[in-house]
Parts: structure tokens; C-alpha cells; sequence
């Protein structure tokens, strides 16, 4: 088995490359260019735009949306066949925008790696395209470098790599030629670096081990390429639906035709007729419905700092039950900010401290500024919180800096692991503690300078400990009151306890969240200690597991533990991709947040991708369903609750037009058996017009009730058409077709075949029994009646509409004649005893089948 090269001395990485600290030549260069390619994220993915677009179509509904199509210019009824093609290309059209936009993931990634790079070739210094590096040439790193590949270090000076995007550790990671462990996970190898990161500080020369797809960014590009597109619990939903109404108009075909020709219709009028059931049975106005109620709900969360890019997600996220989230900037600030400080045996709050002067809290802050080569705008992210910390104290930095510059330094370095700085006659250093500890002879007491006995550093060990229980990054400041002492005999001052603070809001928001029967599990590369003080300080459980364990699990024992794990910590992208996985194979809908190049594919496979706007890289926003503007947790908890109350509105019109067609089926259907062809093809066209149309658009914008947040999530599985919907299709659809059966009678007056007053009176009435039905629809659903007034515009214009049909010459186009007062008032009567009977079905439903009961 081949060493990896992080485990291996550099003589040995050199060997196993074939080359030289000098470099390749030129030649050889070459000819390994042609061998292994180039060092280049290359398109993996076989997807075209034109296999995006069919994809579009690919849907059951859309199929059977089609047909009805097709059998509308088959009755003459072109112009609604050109409706429903609409429908169909501008939803296939939209999808295609979405994944095509998403597509791009692969693309953002070969954008990572800088265009030029500098290497030794024949000896010398050059400067190549990225893309012309191969394994063995020797790299020249310097800080604001974008690393153009994986390499092992050869010689390192000071030299700091951001790797957030890639391992998600916080903070910049020191760098050391010093092999590690062969099983050290990704974030903790200090002697490799990697494709794509970026270098803060300090220099050095590498040995290139892998180029192109062989390298870490190239796995999770051949890993987002290999992942495929999952479907929503709508999308799902909408494909189950489609098949259920198709195969249901193919059955209502094969048994009406038989049975009207056999009670003695003629075959043309009794398949006009069968034509006329299965056009009313496809809610044609369904696709467009759900697509204007997702495209508000998009609106309404990006004003609320969440963009969605694809709009099923919108949805789906009403019914996530689980929310793994990265930690860095997303539970907490993004930002090192000094949280307490130590000197002798005081423990200074300083974030709630008091405004008194302290002498010796004063010249901790005053030494940790000026030994110091950041600014609040630029810099290192721990010396930026140091100079912040000093101006929140009340120092002017800058003028503090120029009244005592510097005159000498010594720089930090990973191998000394301090540094430290000359103003004049005094000098300061800042530094690892056990280290700055061991060069004091005295330390800084209220009394003055003490010599600094076993008992007091042992002291100071123990509150270093301290501070790293609560997450703290610390740091010992001292000052040598002879500058050419500055590497011993030092005057310890005391310590500095960092940390990237929680976000004010979050807590407050996970607590939300769980209280709405969502799990909150934390996925991140940073330490186990770290990870868990955050947890612990947000009420998350503090239950830990690191990424080590999970390499050795099966996957049946993983399934068993995510489930009781709060804190999965140092995990690498293939870990998150396992802990997703194993969440989903437990029956979960996960939402997965992340932010780096190391996230994309957990993004991509997770049921909701959740990426971070601000701080996000390119790739895991393309990979990503939802972009969070301001990477704030909170804003996931408010988009899960706007998800939800979006999956109301799309349940009260799925409801709502499934109703409307099942009476109309079963009106048609039962009428025909006593010989009275009601309601023909152009009417039952137009009554999903105005039922489908205008009213059912006007639900998405329906306010959401006050218990979204109370209720657990949705089961996916259970569907949208659950027993309630369907019990509810079921009941009002009986209420309505009794009724309307009854009008029809009463209308005939004995008649042999229907006349133009009876189609009239079942055409008017079927239509303002629908507007009355949409109301008990939405109590049902606990949203306030009046509470839309879009909605009221919309029936009140439907309501127009089929006047215009009655009262103007159009009704000689839907067979109709004018209605009088009297007519009006016995639909009215209709309608009074119409409501009784589906404030009955609903009641039942709700006292029956509620979803605690509901437990399918």
C-alpha cells in the first residue's frame, strides 16, 4: 500500500514524484502534461441542456395535461387545448432555467484554481498556466496565493492556509513540513496543501502530489457529477396524483362508453360524452397553481433573506423533519471576538465587564495591539478581534501605533509558535500559552511584577484548560522589560480567551425549531470541543461524534447512531455525505446547510440544500436549493415556516379542485344514467376555468395560520392526498352532486331530455356551489375568512364571468339562457342548504381523523 504523502519526510515524497527541490525540466514537464492531462476540474457530468429540457416532461401530470390537450382539439375546443400547452411548456421552461442554473456547480469548481502559477522548471523560477501543473513540479507559495493544487510542503515560513471552503475549520491552519499521522483527517494534515485554498500569510515551496480531477476538489466534483437530482415531496406528490387521475380517466372511459351505448345513446354522442368526464376529471389549472403559489413563496423568502433557487423547495421545506447546519457563521457570528481574559487568578469578563480602568487589563490589550499586523478591516482573524478588543477598551489603535511604533520584530512561525515585537526600550510577545509561559521568569500581579513560581504557572495552566472547556481560543501576552531578552525572561501579563461568538437570534431560533418537531444536528470540521461548548450554549443536546468513527461504522450501525448524535465534528465531505444518507435511510427529510467546496455534495444530495450567501463559495451556491443572504440559522427556521404554511395553500386548492372534478365527473356520470346528457364539454371546460383559474391562483397568496409552528412535520410519505383531503374530495363532492341533482330535476319539471333552462340552472349553480365551497375549504384549514381580499377579487370576477356568459351574446356559444330573479333565488336556497351539509363533512373529518388519529 502507497504512503500517503501528508505521513511521508519530504525525501520521500520527492522520490515517489521522480523529482528534485529544483524542480522538473521542462521536457519532462511536458511529457507528463500529455500523460496525465491537464490539472484541470474537467466536466464529469454527461447532462446537455437538451436532456435537462426532456427531463422537464418527464412527469406523469404533464402527460396526462397532454391528453386532455389532445382530446380538447378533438371535441373543437382548440383554444382550450392552446391553454393547457401553455400550462404545460411554461412550467417545462422554468424547470429547465432551474436545473440548468444548478448544472453550473461543476462549472464553479474548475474556477478555483489560480490562472498563473509559479513554479521551478530546468532550475529556475517561471511562471505557467495553472492548468499546465503536473505531479513533481516544485510550486512557490506566497501570501494572497490561491493554491493551484494538492502538494506536499517542502519548506514553509510562517505560512497560514485558509482551508474553510475545503475542511470548514474556522480559522487560518499553520503549516509545518513535519510528516502527521497517516489516519489524520483532512483539516488537521499540516503538511499538505490543497487545490483551492487560499494562503494568508507567510510562504513556501511544494511538491505537487495530484493535479486535476486526482485532487480533493476533483473527488467532489467527480461526487456531485455522480449525484442525482432528488425529487421534492411535491414533485413526488404531483407525479403519484397524475398517474392516479390518469389511470382513473382511462377507467371512466371504459365503462361509460359501454354503458350509455348499451342504455341506447349513439356511440358519437355516448364518446363525446366520455370525452366531456375526462376532460372535467384533469385539473388542468393545477401545474399553473402550484407554480404561482411556490413563485410567491419565493418572493416573500428572499424578502426575508433566503433565495430560492429551485421553486419545489419552497415546499419541501414544510416538511423537513431534520436540519444538519454548519456552525461557522452560521450558529455563530463568523468572527474571532475576545470573550475573556485571565491575569493572575482574575478572570475579567469582557464582553459584560465594567468600564474601570484595570492597569494590567490595559496593558494586556495595549501589548496585544501593537503586537499585532492586523487592522479591524484586514488580517488575521484572531489579531483582528485583538485590535478590536483594544479600540472597544478605548485605545486609538492607529494613534497608540504611531506613538510607539515598532523597531524590531519576530515574526510568528509555526515552529515557534510566538511572536514578538520591539517598541523602543520595552518589547512584547503573544503566543501559544505553554510556550510564552516557559520563556517568564516573573509574572504581573496588583502588586507588580512576582516571580513566577510552579504553583502560579501551574495556575495558569489550569485556566488555559479552562478557557478551552468553553471553546475558547487562547492566547498568553507578556512583555520583556529588556528588548534583547525577548525570547526569555519575560514578565507574564496574562491571557486572552477568543471565541466566534453565537449569534444573538439562534438560540432563540433552534429552539423554535425543535418545538415544531425538527431535529438540529451539527456538522462541522471544527474540534470536538469546540463544537460542543457552541452546542451546549445554543440548548442543542452536546452528544459528539467525530469524523474518525464514522470512516469505521457500517452503515446499519451509522443509521442507529445519527439518530442520538447532536454534534458531528472534524468531518470531512464523504462524512457528511454518510451522516445525510443514513438520515435519509431512517425515513427523514434533511436540510443540509453548508458553505465551502467540501459541502456541494452533501448540498446536492440533501433533500433541501441550504448554502450561505455571504460567505459561500460559488460552488456549494450552485449545488444548493436555498442561498441564505445574510447566513443566518434563523432565517432557515422563518423559510421552514413560510414552507409550511406554502404546503396549506397548495393542499386547499389540490382540495379544492379535486372536489370540483369529482363532482362534475359523478354529476355528468349519475345524470347520464337516467338519460340526461348535463353539462357538455364547453361548460365543464369553463367552470375549471373559473374554478382553476383565477380563485385557485388568489389561495397562494393565502395568509398563514398562527399554528404552523405547533404542528410536527408532515409525513412525505403520507402525501398530499391524504385520507383528510380525500375524505373531504369525498364528502362536499357527494353535498354537491345531491344538490345539484336535485336542482337539475326540480329545473326539468318531468322534461324527457334536458333543456337549455335546466343546463342553464346546473351550469350557474355548480359554479357559485364551488365559490361556497372554497370558504369551507379554508375554515377547514383554520385561515381566517376574510383574511384575502385577493381572493375575494378573484370569485367576485369569476362570479362576472358567468354572468357575461348568461346575459350576453356568448351564451349562444355554452347553450345557455338568461336567468330571472326567481332562478336566482332558488340557486341561492341551493347554496343555503348546501353549506349545512359541508360544515357536517368537515366536522367529521376533523373529529375523526385528525392527524393524531390519522396515524397511516
Amino acid at each position: 500500500m502507497v504512503e500517503a504523502p501528508h505521513s511521508q519526510p519530504t525525501e520521500s515524497v520527492l522520490a515517489a514524484q521522480d523529482t528534485t527541490e529544483a524542480g522538473l525540466s521542462s521536457e519532462e514537464a511536458r511529457r507528463r502534461l500529455d500523460e496525465g492531462g491537464p490539472n484541470d476540474v474537467v466536466q464529469v457530468s454527461e447532462r446537455t441542456p437538451w436532456t435537462i429540457l426532456v427531463a422537464q416532461f418527464d412527469s406523469v401530470l404533464i402527460w396526462v395535461l397532454v391528453a386532455a390537450a389532445a382530446l380538447s382539439v378533438w371535441t373543437g375546443h382548440v383554444v382550450d387545448a392552446v391553454l393547457i400547452a401553455l400550462i404545460v411548456v411554461a412550467n417545462g421552461l422554468f424547470g429547465f432555467v432551474q436545473d440548468y442554473r444548478a448544472e453550473q456547480s461543476l462549472e464553479a469548481l474548475r474556477e478555483l484554481t489560480a490562472p498563473t502559477a509559479t513554479v521551478r522548471r530546468d532550475g529556475e523560477r517561471v511562471e505557467v498556466d495553472a492548468t499546465e501543473l503536473v505531479a513533481g513540479d516544485v510550486l512557490e507559495l506566497e501570501s494572497g496565493d490561491v493554491v493551484p493544487a494538492d502538494g506536499r510542503l517542502l519548506e514553509a515560513t510562517d505560512l497560514g492556509v485558509d482551508e474553510a471552503a475545503l475542511t470548514g475549520e474556522s480559522a487560518p491552519v499553520s503549516k509545518s513540513t513535519e510528516p502527521v499521522a497517516a489516519d489524520a483527517p483532512l483539516a488537521e494534515r499540516e503538511s499538505m496543501v490543497y487545490k483551492g485554498t487560499n494562503v494568508t500569510r507567510g510562504k513556501a515551496a511544494v511538491v505537487v502530489a495530484a493535479t486535476g480531477m486526482d485532487t480533493e476538489v476533483g473527488a467532489i466534483a467527480r461526487e456531485l457529477a455522480a449525484t442525482e437530482e432528488t425529487q421534492t415531496p411535491l414533485q413526488h406528490e404531483l407525479d403519484r396524483l397524475g398517474r392516479r387521475i390518469g389511470l382513473g380517466v382511462l377507467l371512466l372511459a371504459a365503462l361509460v362508453v359501454p354503458l350509455l351505448v348499451f342504455r341506447g345513446t349513439q356511440p358519437l354522442q355516448a364518446g363525446l360524452t366520455a370525452v366531456s368526464l375526462a376532460v372535467a376529471a384533469v385539473p388542468e389549472g393545477l401545474p399553473a397553481v402550484v407554480t404561482l403559489t411556490l413563485a410567491l413563496g419565493v418572493r416573500t423568502m428572499a424578502d426575508e433573506n433566503a433565495l430560492v433557487r429551485r421553486l419545489p423547495a419552497v415546499e419541501a421545506l414544510g416538511a423537513v423533519d431534520v436540519v444538519c447546519t454548519d456552525k461557522t457563521g452560521t450558529l455563530t457570528e463568523g468572527r474571532m471576538t475576545v470573550s475573556e481574559l485571565w491575569v493572575n487568578d482574575a478572570v475579567v469578563d469582557f464582553e459584560g465587564r465594567e468600564d474601570a480602568p484595570d492597569e494590567r487589563v490595559e496593558l494586556l490589550l495595549r501589548a496585544g495591539a501593537l503586537c499585532n499586523d492586523a487592522t479591524l478591516e484586514d488580517g488575521d482573524p484572531t489579531e483582528r478581534a485583538l485590535v478590536q478588543a483594544a479600540a472597544d477598551y478605548g485605545f486609538d489603535v492607529a494613534d497608540l501605533r504611531e506613538r510607539q511604533p515598532r523597531t524590531d520584530e519576530i515574526p510568528f512561525s509555526s515552529d515557534r509558535k510566538w511572536m514578538g515585537t520591539v517598541h523602543g526600550d520595552v518589547g512584547y510577545v503573544k503566543g501559544a500559552p505553554d510556550v510564552v509561559l516557559s520563556k517568564s521568569s516573573r509574572v504581573l500581579t496588583a502588586d507588580g511584577p512576582a516571580d513566577l513560581t510552579s504553583a502560579a504557572a501551574d495556575r495558569v495552566r489550569q485556566q488555559v484548560r479552562a478557557f478551552a472547556d468553553d471553546a475558547l481560543r487562547v492566547l498568553a501576552v507578556a512583555y520583556a522589560e529588556d528588548p534583547d531578552d525577548i525570547d526569555s525572561d519575560l514578565v507574564f501579563v496574562g491571557l486572552v480567551g477568543m471565541i466566534d461568538p453565537p449569534r444573538a437570534e439562534v438560540a432563540d431560533a433552534i429552539a423554535a425549531t425543535e418545538g415544531a418537531g425538527i431535529d438540529v444536528k451539527m456538522v462541522t470540521g471544527d474540534n470536538v470541543r469546540t463544537a460542543a461548548a457552541i452546542a451546549g450554549s445554543l440548548g442543542m443536546g452536546r452528544a459528539v461524534m467525530e469524523g474518525g468513527e464514522i470512516e469505521g461504522m457500517d452503515e446499519d450501525t451509522l443509521r442507529e447512531r445519527v439518530e442520538t448524535v447532536d454534534v458531528f465534528a472534524r468531518t470531512s465531505p464523504e462524512h457528511k455525505v454518510r451522516i445525510l444518507r443514513a438520515l435519509q435511510a431512517n425515513g427523514h427529510v434533511v436540510a443540509m446547510t453548508g458553505d465551502g467546496v467540501n459541502d456541494a455534495p452533501a448540498l446536492k444530495n440533501a433533500d433541501i440544500g441550504v448554502a450561505m450567501g455571504v460567505r459561500g463559495t460559488d460552488v456549494a451556491k450552485h449545488a444548493s436549493d436555498v442561498v441564505l443572504l445574510d447566513d443566518n440559522y434563523a432565517t432557515i427556521e422563518r423559510a421552514v415556516e413560510r414552507g409550511r404554511a406554502i404546503f396549506d395553500n397548495v393542499w386547499k386548492f389540490v382540495a379544492y379542485l379535486l372536489s370540483a372534478n369529482v363532482a362534475e365527473v359523478a354529476i355528468v356520470f349519475l345524470a347520464s344514467l337516467f338519460g340526461y346528457l348535463v353539462l357538455p364539454a364547453v361548460q365543464l371546460l369553463w367552470i375549471n376555468l373559473l374554478t382553476d383559474g383565477l380563485p385557485a391562483l388568489a389561495l397562494g397568496a393565502d395568509p398563514q395560520s398562527g399554528d404552523v409552528m405547533e404542528r410536527p412535520p408532515r409525513d412525505p410519505d403520507r402525501g398530499i392526498v391524504d385520507r383528510q383531503m380525500l375524505a373531504l374530495v369525498g364528502g362536499a363532492g357527494t353535498v354537491s352532486t345531491a344538490v345539484m341533482l336535485g336542482l337539475m330535476f326540480d329545473s326539468l319539471g318531468g322534461a324527457a331530455a334536458v333543456t337549455p333552462y335546466a343546463m342553464t340552472m346546473v351550469f350557474t349553480g355548480f359554479v357559485a356551489l364551488e365559490f361556497e365551497k372554497l370558504y369551507v375549504i379554508r375554515w377547514f384549514r383554520e385561515t381566517p375568512t376574510f383574511s384575502n381580499p385577493w381572493l375575494a377579487l378573484a370569485v367576485g370576477t369569476s362570479l362576472a364571468l358567468q354572468l357575461a356568459v348568461l346575459y350576453t351574446p356568448l351564451n349562444r356559444y355554452f347553450g345557455t339562457v338568461p336567468l330571472g330573479v326567481a332562478d336566482w333565488l332558488e340557486i341561492g336556497a341551493v347554496l343555503a342548504v348546501a353549506l349545512p351539509g359541508y360544515l357536517v363533512v368537515v366536522v367529521a373529518i376533523r373529529r375523526y381523523l385528525s392527524p393524531t388519529v390519522d396515524t397511516d
